[in-house]
């Protein structure tokens, strides 16, 4: 396994440059803290650092499953540092495998924290459950409530949820990128792993 994350951002970073590369792109952040990284929660290699920046290469695969083809300079980004064996787990386990990306629907604010509606690929549903952990953005957060009608269809069994709900409380909205984010933009999500290797383990690894 390479590097792994928590899913907890560390700070905004801000997009200086996105170079396209025919099928690849290098992409140059402002970040002075974190400087070998998830990006969105994308899992990337820094390639060159300068005066408070990285760069990073974003292969053709990366930028056809997340997000990140679509930043732009200014953009900000959420940045995190791969944990430590000697770190506490604050989140839930993260490798920066983007699964797919998903759109957000609904906006509600509340008193306290806001709740926010995803829609995700259909065949992703059955890796999400209530209460359980997902990636959004490489933000580790809870699952508040799952269910169908609001998302972007795709393949399987119409049971299976096609949108989620997270609740982001003071501190996310505060120091993530879901604190700006509006209905229309993308997000990447990775769903919780521990989900694949269990369905594997009961013979059902061969769907898709």
């Amino acid at each position: 396994m390479g590097a792994v994350f928590t899913g907890i951002v560390e700070e905004l970073g801000e997009v200086v440059a996105l170079e396209e590369l025919g099928g690849s792109a290098r992409l140059t952040v402002r970040g002075p803290l974190v400087t070998a990284i998830a990006i969105n929660g994308v899992c990337l290699t820094v390639t060159g650092s300068s005066d408070g920046t990285f760069s990073a290469d974003v292969m053709g695969e990366t930028l056809s499953r997340s997000s990140l083809g679509a930043l732009g300079r200014g953009s900000a980004v959420n940045l995190e540092r791969p944990l430590r064996l000697d770190d506490r787990l604050g989140g839930h386990i993260v490798q920066g495998h983007v699964d797919a990306t998903g759109t957000i629907v609904e906006r509600r604010p509340g008193e306290r924290w806001d709740v926010v509606r995803i829609s995700i690929p259909a065949r992703l549903g059955r890796y999400v459950v209530e209460k359980g952990s997902i990636a959004v953005d490489g933000i580790s957060l809870t699952v508040s409530a799952l269910g169908t009608g609001h998302g972007v269809g795709g393949a399987g069994s119409p049971s299976e949820p096609d949108w989620i709900e997270v609740s982001l409380i003071p501190e996310t909205l505060a120091r993530t990128t879901l604190g700006r984010k509006q209905p229309g933009e993308v997000v990447n999500l990775e769903v919780d792993m521990i989900a694949k290797y269990v369905e594997r383990l009961l013979g059902g690894g061969s769907r898709s």
